[in-house]
């Protein structure tokens, strides 16, 4: 299935909030955040992050749940096919948001801030600098029409970061994923209202450039 094959891009403690559905439980759970809900502000508020998290990735957990007690309950490749939207949908969305917690930390633990190592490198050499990389992921992603995630990638083939979007709640199976940014509205309307632009340009400020170095590395 859709979740099985993106789960194995991501590594493997975060993996293993992917817990497969049996006959006697093992449900998806909402993972818990690494930080308070206020811990962001002022780039992403408290209400925001409340809403996020315990509204918006929590139904998507139901759903996946849901779905995949349908899956296995099926009796015929009809009704199979006909849960796959479901599946890649609330799959996506609790693949993506669990891996966009762990994209984000507090300033006051690093949040924002690119330190030496393999992922500067690599920004430099595949975009000139950090900047070029913001200016142009920003343009990409808030082009993004409807909902979607914008996405810092490693191309594994050609071993270059690249900048991908993917709709809706797709999960990124194309890239392995470094740094990803969602752009559906309930992520940032409440603060920010319709203007995407100042959002992307204010979660800069508390990206997980720890994290992604660690994901870069494993990638490679």
């Amino acid at each position: 299935m859709l979740l099985r094959a993106a789960q194995n891009i991501f590594r493997p403690t975060l993996a293993r909030s992917f817990r497969p559905l049996t006959a006697v439980g093992g449900l998806h759970t909402l993972p818990d955040l690494p930080y308070f809900y206020d811990a962001l502000e002022p780039f992403i508020s408290k209400e925001i992050m409340n809403l996020h998290h315990k509204k918006h990735h929590q139904a998507y957990v139901n759903g996946l749940n849901a779905a995949e007690e349908s899956y296995a309950k099926s009796q015929s490749a009809k009704e199979r096919i006909a849960l796959q939207p479901s599946l890649r949908f609330n799959g996506g969305g609790h693949i993506n948001h669990s891996l966009f917690w762990t994209n984000l930390a507090p300033v006051s633990t690093g949040g924002g801030e690119l330190g030496a190592g393999g992922l500067k490198t690599a920004i430099e050499r595949d975009f000139g600098s950090l900047e070029e990389l913001k200016r142009r992921f920003n343009t990409e992603t808030a082009a993004i029409q409807g909902s979607g995630w914008g996405w810092l990638g490693l191309n594994k083939s050609l071993k270059k970061l690249e900048i991908v979007t993917t709709p809706n709640q797709d999960p990124l199976l194309s890239h392995i994923p470094i740094i990803g940014v969602d752009i559906w509205e309930h992520a940032f309307y409440l603060q920010y209202q319709n203007v995407k632009v100042d959002y992307l340009n204010a979660i800069w400020h508390v990206i997980n450039f720890q994290e992604a170095e660690k994901r870069l590395k494993e990638a490679l």
